[in-house]
């Protein structure tokens, strides 16, 4: 299993007793949220049912959760860079290039995949808007229709059931327009900032 842990400059989590980590990526940002990573070797870092090239993996599940949800916590203001300290380094020297490249594409892809996410979420509240308005407009007619007879016990209650059915109707738009698309925008630009991200590979002590 992975194991990951994360640290910001300066660390309001780091105890008296740990030596502070300050990676070169702090000395360049200062100020600026540092998700730190531990692991036995890079290959932890990546899927490994993915038969991609390198560059083109997709992470570990665990991994991207991890980055992401320490994303999450920071201001969308607040700079953001991942240090990754590896116990075994691969032989074929630096791998900071190879890692920055595999992860940046990897969270542009997912960045392009919530793009095409939030536009369906969209479309689907346009046609589920019409629809409501309609299913609404034709309640309301069907009521008006009613009132023009006879009033009684059976068109009250008939008239009552529409007017709930009709607003009802509506609940699906107002849910998408008012709840359901901010966490997946806020998600979207999450990624965006994980794909541009400054990255460090380090060999861990």
């Amino acid at each position: 299993m992975m194991k990951a842990e994360t640290a910001s400059h300066p660390s309001p989590r780091a105890g008296a007793g740990h030596r502070p980590l300050v990676p070169p990526l702090a000395a360049q940002m200062p100020g600026a949220r540092h998700i730190e990573l531990n692991l036995r070797d890079v290959e932890q870092l990546f899927n490994t049912m993915d038969p991609s090239p390198f560059h083109e993996k997709d992470l570990d599940h665990d991994a991207e959760e991890f980055i992401v949800s320490w994303a999450q916590e920071y201001q969308h203001h607040e700079a953001l860079s991942l240090v990754v300290h590896l116990e075994k380094v691969p032989e074929g020297g630096d791998p900071t290039r190879l890692v920055t490249d595999a992860v940046h594409n990897y969270f542009a892809y997912r960045t392009r995949l919530n793009e095409l996410e939030f536009k369906r979420l969209m479309k689907q509240g346009r046609t589920s808007l019409l629809v409501g308005i309609c299913f609404l407009l034709a309640c309301l007619g069907t009521i008006q229709v009613f009132a023009l007879r006879q009033p009684g016990t059976f068109q009250n209650f008939l008239s009552e059931g529409l007017t709930i059915a009709g607003w009802v109707a509506m609940w699906k738009p107002m849910e998408i327009y008012l709840y359901d698309w901010w966490p997946l925008r806020r998600r979207g630009q999450i990624f965006d900032r994980l794909s541009r991200m400054p990255i460090e590979v380090r060999k861990r002590a």
